[in-house]
């Protein structure tokens, strides 16, 4: 393909896109197909010939979409978002074509000094201190991963091999990662990778009493060599006491890492940023930028105290990676602060980590171009624009005496379910679940669950770019027509 034939076929692209984030409210929100409906619909080797891109259009229309969940529907609320914008799909573009591979400074060094750049731009509008930026004081950074999963792994290996250096390594069997039981599941995978025996990755109970946050004392009574801890966690957005539990580890000599996937986003408005208080006290603080800030995903950026419990973990310094700047100690190397050696050109456009062996440069260009095109101000109008969505949907559900909210609402998402009859609570999990299902059927509307205190929970969570107030009022009626005709199918006309 030559360049006109580029310039022809990437305009054909923008054109399918384009429509179909123009028609996107018509697709049911969950893809409606049965599993393995597609092996039916395509060949079961690749073409010997080349194919035409309308052929490959015509598949994606009548094969690809209709098995697609559209997570950038108006009408998508379920588990957290993962923003798509004009700006991260411009960076997309920028990094496939430019396809750095920039896993060391040498390979690219525009590609390294622009993401330093745009995450100390990042964390200076999250007010981070001045130990977590990469032109600071002291020896911290900044770095793209792909996933907050990543980013809780690499910071554990740190964090386990600081620890192994001071008792030596035959305690590994001895070391135990305490976290709350709200923590994403990804610390349990971490724990498994790093060699963290099961039974060593303890998650203290967090309940309704403490708004499903993290006790400190419950943590002073379990304190061992390691925690991980949250702000707004995967299930309703609690929020653990930072500066408390900063105060606990630090005595303690524990690395805390502190893992704000979701609601960190939130803290770049200013009113929000109280939440994150005690962040001072943090060896590691990590957000999603492809969550809920505009980056398409995949763009996880982490920040750490001490580069070097990263670097120690994770580098490998084979003679054919060898190079004056580096060996000089004059610049950074990315691939020593990750799982995998190459990375993708991220710049916060957009980021993109990339598992397989050789793929790290172009993360920093998506949100390079995200905070350029948009701006903090625009950043924050929409932030603020989702969480007032949310609290209006928050209201309506109140005003509905079969409902109750059962979580506090901090951020964009709203806890909640259908009551029992009779104050059945045997029979609340069937209701609520049968309501998920009926719902999520309809295609109209996608919501997701998760159990808090025991109670199986309807989660509602605002953040799709193009949600307006009347998708999130037309979502709520849908709501409740369907659990009018539930109750009635039960013979139950309403609470008593």
């Amino acid at each position: 393909m030559d360049a006109e034939q580029l310039r022809e076929n990437g305009h054909k692209m923008v054109d399918f896109i384009a429509d179909y984030y123009k028609r996107i409210e018509n697709f049911p929100v969950v893809s409606q197909v049965e599993p393995g409906y597609l092996p039916e619909l395509l060949p079961d080797s690749a073409p010997s010939q080349p194919e035409t891109l309308q052929q490959v259009f015509d598949d994606l229309q009548a094969k690809i979409l209709p098995g697609v969940t559209h997570w950038q529907s108006p009408n998508f609320f379920a588990y957290y978002p993962s923003n798509s914008s004009t700006a991260g799909f411009l960076g997309e573009m920028l990094s496939a074509g430019l396809n750095i591979v920039g896993f060391s400074w040498i390979t690219s060094p525009a590609a390294t000094e622009l993401e330093m750049i745009v995450v100390d731009w990042l964390a200076k509008m999250l007010n981070l201190p001045d130990g977590f930026i990469s032109t600071g004081k002291g020896n911290g950074g900044g770095v793209i991963q792909g996933t907050a999963s990543e980013a809780v792994l690499v910071v554990l290996l740190a964090a386990r091999d600081r620890v192994l250096r001071n008792v030596g390594k035959t305690a590994l069997g001895k070391l135990v990662v305490y976290g709350s039981d709200q923590t994403h599941s990804a610390l349990q995978k971490a724990c498994q990778i790093g060699g963290i025996h099961p039974e060593n990755c303890r998650l203290l109970k967090a309940d309704s009493t403490t708004g499903y946050a993290l006790s400190p004392d419950l943590l002073s009574e379990a304190i061992s060599h390691d925690i991980a801890n949250v702000v707004g966690t995967t299930s309703s957005t609690a929020v653990d006491p930072l500066l408390e539990l900063g105060k606990v580890t630090k005595s303690n000599g524990i690395w805390f890492h502190v893992d704000a996937a979701y609601a960190g986003s939130a803290c770049v408005c200013p009113e929000y940023r109280h939440y994150i208080d005690g962040v001072e006290e943090a060896d590691s603080f990590n957000m999603n930028a492809h969550k809920w800030f505009l980056t398409n995903f995949d763009c996880s950026v982490l920040w750490v105290k001490d580069r070097n419990a990263l670097i120690q973990a994770l580098s490998t310094n084979p003679e054919f990676l060898k190079n004056k700047a580096s060996d000089a100690n004059m610049v950074v190397d990315y691939k020593d602060w990750q799982v995998p050696l190459g990375r993708r050109f991220r710049v916060l456009m957009k980021v993109h980590v990339a598992f397989p062996l050789l793929v790290v440069a172009t993360r920093s260009l998506k949100l390079w171009m995200v905070l350029r095109l948009y701006g903090v101000e625009n950043l924050q109008r929409y932030i603020r624009n989702h969480i007032k969505l949310s609290k209006q949907f928050e209201e309506l559900v109140a005003q509905d005496p079969r409902f109750e909210i059962v979580a506090p609402r901090k951020f964009a998402l709203v806890c909640f379910r259908l009551l029992p009859a009779h104050s059945n609570e045997d029979n609340s999990s069937k209701l609520n679940r049968d309501l998920l299902d009926i719902v999520n059927s309809t295609g109209k509307v996608y919501i997701s669950h998760t159990v808090l205190s025991g109670k199986y929970t309807l989660r509602f969570v605002v953040g799709a770019p193009l949600t307006e107030e009347r998708h999130v009022i037309q979502a709520w009626k849908v709501i409740q027509e369907k659990a009018s005709s539930l109750l009635a199918e039960l013979g139950l006309n309403g609470l008593s």
